[in-house]
C-alpha cells in the first residue's frame, strides 16, 4: 500500500523535509509506520508518549489500520504553506479562518454579531517580546491546515451548544509575526456577557490543546519549536 506521509513542527526538522510518499505492506498499521521512521530517527521514538498520529485528518489510535491512499501525519504537542488566504468555514453564523495576513477583532466580530446581541467578547493573543526570560525577535507559525479548520469548526459549535451565546468566530495566523502582532482571535457573541466570557475562555483554551497549530520562537541567541501538550483524551504514539 502507498501512504503520504506528513511531519510537523520539530517533527519536520528532525526528518529533514515535511512530507514523504512511503511503501507498506497489506495489514500494516499505523504502528507500522511509527516505527519505521522512528527507526530512521531515534529521536522520534523519545517523544512517543508527546506525538499524536492523524489518518486522514482525523485523531486515530496508533492500532489503527492502514489502507491505500492514506494521508498520515505525525503532530507533535500544539503549541498553543497555506494555498488559498484566508482559508476559512462559515456555517451557521459562526466563522473561522486561517491566514497570513493582519487579524482585526473588529472585522472578525463583524462576520458574526447580530442586533440581538448585548455582548461581544474578543480574546486577542499577540506576540510577546520575550520567552522565559530570553529576547523574542519573531515567530513562525505553521499549521496543517485543512485538518485545523475542521477542528476549529467543531470546537466552535460544540461551545456555542453548551453556553448560551450567539455565535463564535476563531481566525489564527500562519508565517512570520514580529512582536505586538495578533495571532489569534476568538469573539463571541452573546445576549449577556457572562456567557460569552466562559464560552470565549473554553475557546481559546480548548484552540491552544487541540487544534494542531505550531509555533518556532526566534530568540536573539537562537530559535525553538516551543513544547505544548495535547488535550487529555487525544491517542499518543507511545
Amino acid at each position: 500500500m502507498r501512504v503520504r506521509v506528513l511531519f510537523f513542527g520539530l517533527l519536520k526538522d528532525l526528518v529533514g523535509r515535511p512530507a514523504e510518499e512511503a511503501e507498506f505492506s497489506t495489514g500494516a498499521t499505523l504502528a507500522s509506520v511509527f516505527d519505521r521512521y522512528a527507526e530512521r530517527f531515534p529521536a522520534i521514538r523519545e517523544l512517543a508518549s508527546s506525538i499524536v498520529v492523524a489518518r486522514n485528518q482525523q485523531f486515530a489510535e496508533i492500532s489503527t489500520a492502514l489502507c491505500e491512499g492514506d494521508e498520515i501525519a505525525f503532530l507533535p504537542p500544539v503549541s498553543g504553506g497555506l494555498e488559498v488566504d484566508p482559508l476559512e468555514i462559515t456555517q451557521a453564523g459562526h466563522y473561522f479562518a486561517l491566514t497570513r495576513h493582519t487579524i482585526d477583532p473588529r472585522a472578525v466580530a463583524a462576520h458574526i454579531q447580530t442586533g440581538g446581541d448585548g455582548a461581544v467578547v474578543t480574546f486577542e493573543g499577540t506576540v510577546r517580546n520575550n520567552s522565559n526570560g530570553r529576547g523574542t525577535l519573531c515567530l513562525d507559525y505553521e499549521g496543517y491546515e485543512s485538518m485545523a479548520l475542521r477542528l476549529m469548526a467543531e470546537i466552535g459549535s460544540e461551545i456555542a451548544a453548551a453556553h448560551r451565546v450567539t455565535h463564535v468566530a476563531m481566525v489564527h495566523r500562519l508565517g512570520r509575526l514580529l512582536v505586538g502582532e495578533t495571532s489569534v482571535a476568538v469573539v463571541v457573541t452573546a445576549p449577556h456577557r457572562r456567557p460569552a466570557f466562559e464560552a470565549a475562555l473554553e475557546g481559546i483554551n480548548r484552540l491552544k490543546k487541540q487544534v494542531p497549530i505550531w509555533k518556532k520562537e526566534h530568540f536573539v541567541d537562537g530559535e525553538a519549536w516551543v513544547e505544548g501538550e495535547w488535550a487529555s483524551g487525544v491517542p499518543v504514539a507511545g
